[in-house]
């Protein structure tokens, strides 16, 4: 029996128009370790999956081969087991025979999970894989082949750049991203939790939205008894989990770790020179692939500051998962049932749950847009930052909704246990930061200082007559 697939309504209406296409497809799809790439293609494709395979991490050609013919007897549901391939070519032409039974009146979906992993060195298997889709695969309109990788770098590589027989011939590429708020609500109601929006906030602060993560949200327990459970108890899931995810994903990933270190330290984020000179690496091809590797996997995200190229911009951590571990988790002496209530009510949690908030802000742009009654408005969001010269004032804006309509939404956020109070040294520095905006950039448009908040803002002397509109938490599960 299908499980129901939450959200991904993109993906889904991508899926069914490659099933119910006139000719042969493959799909390729990119994401993460634990977002759900398996799930969506098993669950939206039950009723046409003929054979699956799933490459083994670090096996050997010869386990590779031997882990194939079990997948197609399996499919053939066969008490014998065919004979095992000598090569990676004979495999696909045992393959190109079970599947000339199955393609007659309906599509048959092929699964290749994991796929970097089959491909061994030596062992020919991409060489295979393209000679097969070429000359057998692609001339069977009913065939439908999905290849699924978590290796973000190596399916860029070999795939979508791919030189040789495979080039330009995927059809359509799909990223799958972690859930958004509203997904991730969505996914803990499906399975019968039941929290209201401020615990699954900071879940989402501490986790992101993958589902993996919060298929371990037990009924009943609050947002910190499962922070602590996962992070901080003997064998937490994701106490371990940082060690495996970017080893699984990249080759090298000392490097990958290194970016993201450096990016977990600077809330307001590191340009592209900055991160290469506190890396220690150098500038050229090999680091613009790790860059791309790892904004293709999610782990961190390009702002290109206002009125500006992509030449200035800035970097940011955007894994909510990866920004908690290396805040709390790594290093840390810390550990054991009750360790989370501790840290919650010191200073280090106040400078991370400001900057986790304003990263899941940034992911919610659609949703904020809404909220503003702007959504059909053609908007660019961006970030700016002003360095003063001797005896100026300085300014930084995280986020700005620059607008078709002749105006600028300039976003405040913070994330707060009840009401937002504005009191008057913030709202100087406010102020400040709108007149340095200005006279900076020059601009003629008209300036909305926005809040966008957990509970809302205070509305005081100080509220009254700066604040044009503002954003609860709510809108962002909208």
């Amino acid at each position: 029996m299908a499980e129901t697939i939450i959200g991904r309504d993109a993906e889904k209406k991508m899926l069914k128009e490659m099933l119910s296409s006139k000719e042969a497809e493959l799909i390729a799809i990119l994401g993460r370790r634990r977002v759900g790439k398996t799930f969506l293609v098993r669950n939206y494709y039950q009723k046409y999956l003929v054979f699956e395979c799933t490459g083994i991490h670090e096996a050997r050609m010869s386990e590779q081969l031997f882990n194939f013919t079990r997948s197609l007897q399996q499919a053939m549901q066969s008490p014998i087991p065919p004979a095992t391939p000598d090569s990676w070519v004979q495999a696909f032409t045992f393959l190109s025979d079970f599947l000339a039974t199955r393609l007659k009146d309906q599509p048959a979906v092929v699964l290749f999970d994991e796929f970097p992993w089959i491909h061994t060195a030596k062992s020919g298997f991409l060489t295979a894989f393209g000679h097969w889709w070429n000359t057998w695969a692609s001339r069977q309109p009913q065939l439908k082949v999905v290849i699924c990788g978590s290796a973000a770098s190596w399916m860029i590589e070999n795939i979508l750049h791919n030189k040789g027989g495979l080039h330009n011939r995927v059809s359509r590429t799909i990223q799958l991203l972690p859930f958004s708020l509203k997904e991730s609500e969505d996914y803990l109601i499906s399975r019968g939790v039941k929290l209201d929006h401020y615990q699954i906030l900071q879940l989402y602060m501490a986790m992101g939205g993958i589902p993996q993560y919060l298929k371990q949200v037990d009924k009943g327990q609050s947002a910190q008894q499962v922070i602590d459970k996962l992070f901080f108890e003997k064998n937490g899931m994701l106490k371990t989990e940082f060690n495996v995810l970017y080893r699984s994903l990249f080759n090298n990933a000392s490097h990958h770790e290194a970016i993201v270190r450096e990016l977990a330290k600077k809330a307001s984020g590191l340009s592209r020179a900055e991160v290469i000179k506190a890396c220690g690496l150098t500038t050229g091809g090999t680091t613009t692939r790790l860059f791309e590797e790892l904004e293709q996997s999610g782990f961190i995200t390009q702002y290109i500051p206002f009125e500006k190229t992509s030449r200035d911009g800035i970097y940011k951590l955007s894994d909510e998962y990866s920004l908690f571990y290396l805040k709390f988790i790594d290093r840390a002496r810390a550990a054991g049932a009750g360790t989370w209530h501790k840290i919650a009510e010191g200073q280090s949690y106040n400078s991370w749950s400001g900057y986790a908030f304003e990263a899941i802000c940034q992911k919610h742009i659609q949703q904020i847009k809404k909220a503003l009654g702007i959504a059909a408005v053609y908007t660019e969001a961006s970030g700016w930052r002003y360095m003063p010269k001797k005896g100026e004032t300085g300014a930084q804006i995280d986020l700005l909704l620059d607008r078709a309509d002749h105006s600028i939404n300039v976003c405040e956020m913070k994330f707060a246990h009840g009401e937002f109070v504005i009191d008057k040294k913030y709202a100087n520095e406010l102020d400040s930061k709108v007149k340095v905006f200005q006279a900076q950039t020059r601009t003629r448009k008209t300036i909305f200082p926005t809040m966008i908040t957990t509970y809302g803002t205070k509305q005081n002397i100080y509220y009254t007559g700066r604040i044009v509109s503002e954003v609860k938490m709510e809108d962002l599960f909208r």
